[in-house]
């Protein structure tokens, strides 16, 4: 037993030696901060100015220190070209911290490394000046040597360190802070320590193409004679691929070349990663450090008036602009944030991110690599740039930090004007992938990036030799832009062989937490209020409208009642057979009811389509179905996308449908008043104005519900319209109505009613304007059927049929139809087909995000119920060329996008579009412009009301 035991003892002791020799030969991290929002360690601070000034006390680090009760909160834009304006936000935080180290590391490489800072740091380790003393830039990594200035075991280290909020580079101010985002101050990403062998690989540059063609620059932080680096290849599952030995030839660089069989190739749609682990020994074989990167086996190249291939495959960008950004933490985040933030971009099917407007953090470019975008990388400078000496040091910051994320396409140099370009050769020289440089806004080195071009612009862009993919389009104000003209666009990037795709403005508002005001989040008005998402990443419209444009797998429908339905792969590397697909079809609730009868389920067989390639798909359907469901589900299970159609025919939607019964009330009664005539039916009294032949109100038993004022034709075009469409470049004041709406006059007349008996029907005829009758066929269950005649010409952005209802005392809606969010004429894609339901809501962009709004306008509608406080009102009957309207959406307080009319609850046959900040809804597409009647016309829709 004794002896057992000593064995035990022995082996234990020489697996904890093992253990410790494998750790001293490898690079070690100790955290001084924590590693993000979510763990921050409290070091001493004082900050000079602002909240809470003039007094040490603690903070959380990392963290920007306005989120933390400190300093003064201030937004880029208030100082917009202006190197050292007054009442610029200039105070400085002062913090302490004192840690220990393990005393095996002495002797070894110490680094102090700091992941960002804003914006100068001066740096003092145990009273000694770190490196030069001074570093300037805000969002990059910086690392000194403190191997002589450390102590270890006990003995206590002391870390100071002085942040300017405003550096004392005016040029760095004017890259950094005069921009058009949130200015924040303070250590705001971790602080680590790194212990590294004396002898020991300072980094390595990896070069792996698609093939397997491998290649690695390992530089050494000294020569060491006959020193060799050995390099392994290791696969997800740790196995070892491919090795070699590679000499140093006595000098401080190995360089590693050789080829690895048949290696799964990176892309943002099947995104394989290896691990290259690299072993420095010295001449008797004796391993001095070992290093290990994860990489990418993937081959870029970027083909002259054509576009970007990945592994011999074009690609197309499908991207969006992504600030780091959270409301109560600024910039500071965590690996689970960046994560949730790649996997939101993901979700609506982008396969591609823009870093606005400065490098992300190392966890969001790791998110990257594994689930798969394609990143461009930005040095900032957003309308200036840093100057030369100091921007030489952050492109060499950025790219030695970066330049092995596989994800990474493209560098960016500054955005919109703010480019630097004698920095430019510096990208090559650290890059040894050599990645094209862009510079977003202007057209160099073979792309053409320019910003938020209209679409007869963008046209005119793409008959440009260079590639065309603008960094920035369709910018998302409020609820304008990003999906709204989207399908315009992209059905005109994808088919002109010279485009590459592009990126939407932006992903998410920039609304941030004011500890100063009582925790109101603040965009600073229409500034930060960008976004796809709201700032706790809320879903607007858009969001849904870019999931299923932007859709690898694009479904067509031939003939919905037989099922018939095309699918097309637009993947770029992923067969369907890999995907899987299922339907439901599905039996909608009559109104007044909210079950969805599901009729019948199944899978469908996964089709052999190769990218680029399309196929015809048959449902199995069934006589009494409502509706078809199509699930998609990708090559690594993740939903991309629901596709939900109704499959009516008419004569089936009426018999089968929620409609009421279209058999006229046996027992109507009509009476003539003084200033009104009145119908009861089916136990409902109807009013009508004598003066204009409008209901002025209906009675449920005894009690009042008061939809009146209609049915009014309404019509409306935007006020800076000539009437034959086109802009007005005469009226001076056009500029201040390009974003009001003019209601078209009626000059019409009431001419009186006829009450056919027989037929339980009301009709009030009109004359001399464009409303020629309006019929109220009153049927048994007591709902009235409503036809419209109009007769009008002219070119509308708005046109249908209005009541009258008091918004106050609507407390919500539920309705089979299109859902759950709003649409505009040019935001048609995205809702989809089923029985939805929600509160009534009213918010303000940039203010509040209570989605989906409860206003707007609403497609394929079957019916619709709004419940008040006096009872149920119901619409149905619409036909498929009309929407719903649901008062009038809100626009920000400023008004940017539109002021249209109040038009309470209608039924319209056009709706507006949406503009977006930059463009006009004429310069939209085809789908924003607006329509031309001349002639007659009806509307159709029954109203039902019920307590």
């Amino acid at each position: 037993m004794y002896l057992k035991q000593t064995f035990l003892i022995i082996a234990l002791g020489a697996m904890a030696m093992t253990a410790a020799a494998q750790a001293s030969i490898d690079t070690q991290r100790q955290y001084l901060s924590g590693h993000g929002c979510d763990d921050m360690v409290n070091w001493d601070f004082y900050c000079t100015g602002g909240r809470n000034a003039g007094k040490w006390t603690k903070i959380g680090v990392p963290s920007c220190w306005e989120l933390q009760g400190f300093g003064t909160y201030q937004y880029g834009m208030r100082f917009y070209g202006k190197a050292t304006p007054e009442g610029i936000a200039d105070e400085k935080g002062k913090y302490k911290y004192e840690f220990t180290l393990p005393q095996e590391w002495e002797g070894k490489q110490i680094e102090l490394v700091f992941e960002a800072v804003m914006t100068d740091a001066k740096v003092t380790i145990n009273g000694r000046k770190a490196g030069n003393g001074l570093h300037q830039g805000g969002f990059y990594r910086f690392t000194y040597d403190v191997s002589d200035r450390i102590f270890f075991g006990k003995h206590k280290n002391r870390l100071e360190v002085e942040v300017s909020k405003e550096s004392s580079n005016s040029q760095v101010n004017m890259a950094e802070r005069r921009a058009d985002y949130w200015n924040f101050g303070g250590i705001f990403r971790p602080v680590f320590i790194v212990a590294k062998p004396a002898q020991n690989i300072n980094r390595v540059a990896i070069d792996a193409k698609g093939d397997g063609h491998f290649m690695a620059d390992c530089y050494l932080n000294r020569a060491i004679k006959g020193a060799k680096v050995k390099t392994e290849i290791l696969d997800e599952k740790g196995k070892v691929v491919a090795s070699n030995v590679a000499d140093a030839r006595n000098s401080d660089e190995a360089h590693v070349d050789f080829q690895a069989k048949a290696p799964k190739q990176w892309t943002a749609e099947t995104p394989h990663l290896y691990t290259a682990v690299f072993t420095l020994q010295d001449a008797a074989g004796k391993t001095l450090h070992r290093e290990r990167q994860k990489f990418g086996f993937r081959t870029i190249e970027y083909r002259a008036s054509d576009g970007v291939y990945i592994n011999g495959q074009k690609v197309i960008f499908k991207g969006v602009n992504r600030h780091s950004f959270r409301p109560e933490t600024g910039r500071t985040l965590s690996k689970a944030k960046n994560i949730e933030d790649v996997k939101l971009i993901k979700s609506m099917n982008m396969n591609a991110v823009r870093l606005s407007h400065y490098p992300a953090d190392p966890e969001f470019l790791e998110a990257c690599d594994s689930l798969g975008l394609y990143v461009e990388c930005e040095l900032s400078g957003w309308h200036w740039a840093h100057p030369t000496i100091v921007g030489k040091q952050l492109v060499k910051e950025m790219i030695t930090r970066d330049e092995n994320h596989p994800s990474i396409i493209f560098w960016s140099n500054g955005n919109e004007g703010g480019f630097n370009y004698e920095l430019e050769p510096d990208f090559a020289l650290w890059d040894k992938q050599k990645r094209v440089v862009l510079y977003p806004w202007a057209n160099r080195n073979g792309f053409e990036t320019k910003h938020y071009r209209s679409y007869g612009e963008t046209q005119e862009y793409m008959r440009q030799k260079e590639i065309f993919m603008p960094t920035e389009f369709l910018h998302g104000l409020y609820d304008g832009g990003h999906g709204a003209g989207l399908k315009d666009y992209w059905d005109m990037m994808i088919a002109n062989p010279r485009c590459a795709g592009g990126f939407l403005w932006d992903l998410m508002d920039q609304g941030v937490v004011r500890t100063d005001k009582n925790n109101y989040v603040d965009c600073m008005g229409n500034f930060g209020a960008d976004g796809i998402v709201g700032p706790h990443a809320e879903k607007e419209g858009s969001y849904y409208t870019i999931k299923e444009v932007w859709c690898p797998v694009q479904l067509t429908w031939n003939d919905v009642e037989k099922g018939e339905l095309t699918l097309s792969n637009q993947y770029n590397f992923v067969n369907l057979k890999d995907c899987r697909f299922s339907y439901r079809l599905l039996q909608m609730p009559a109104m007044g009811s909210t079950q969805v009868k599901v009729l019948k389920q199944g899978n469908l067989s996964s089709p052999d389509v190769a990218p680029g390639k399309e196929t015809q798909v048959k449902i199995p359907m069934m006589a009494n179905a409502d509706a078809v469901e199509i699930k998609a589900v990708n090559h690594e299970g993740e939903e991309i996308m629901i596709w939900s159609r109704g499959v009516k025919s008419e004569e089936r939607s009426v018999k089968n449908s929620s409609a009421p019964s279209t058999s006229s009330a046996s027992s109507a009664a009509y009476a003539d008043q003084a200033d009104a005539v009145e119908v009861k039916a089916g136990g409902r009294t109807y009013r009508f104005a004598k003066k204009d032949g409008r209901l002025m109100g209906v009675e449920v038993g005894s009690k009042a519900i008061s939809l009146s004022n209609g049915p009014r034709f309404m019509a409306a075009r935007r006020s800076d319209r000539s009437l034959d469409q086109f802009y007005n470049h005469d009226d001076k004041e056009a500029e201040k109505k390009k974003t009001l709406y003019t209601e078209f006059v009626d000059q019409g007349a009431f001419a009186g009613f006829e009450w056919k008996e027989a037929e339980a029907k009301l009709v009030a005829t009109y004359q001399h304007g464009s409303l020629d009758e309006v019929d109220w066929q009153f049927l048994s269950d007591g709902s009235v059927a409503v036809t419209c005649h109009y007769n009008f010409g002219g070119v509308v952005d708005m046109m249908g049929m209005a009541f009258d209802y008091p918004e106050s005392k609507v407390r919500s809606k539920a309705w089979v139809g299109n859902g759950p969010y709003r649409v505009w004429q040019n935001r048609e894609q995205g809702p989809q087909y089923g029985y939805w339901q929600n509160d009534y809501n009213d918010p303000i962009p940039a203010e509040s995000w209570d989605y989906p709004e409860f206003k707007g306008y609403f497609a394929n509608v079957k019916w619709m119920q709004f419940k008040t406080d006096e009872g149920k009102i119901g619409f149905s009957g619409l036909t498929a060329d009309e929407h719903m309207g649901v008062y009038t959406p809100r626009d920000g307080r400023d008004g940017l996008l539109y002021t249209l009319p109040q038009t309470g609850l209608a039924v319209f046959k056009v709706i507006p579009s949406v503009r977006n900040k930059v463009n006009t809804t004429d310069l939209n597409g085809p789908s924003a412009l607006p329509k031309w009647l001349n002639g007659k016309g009806k509307t159709v829709f029954t109203l039902n009301f019920e307590l």
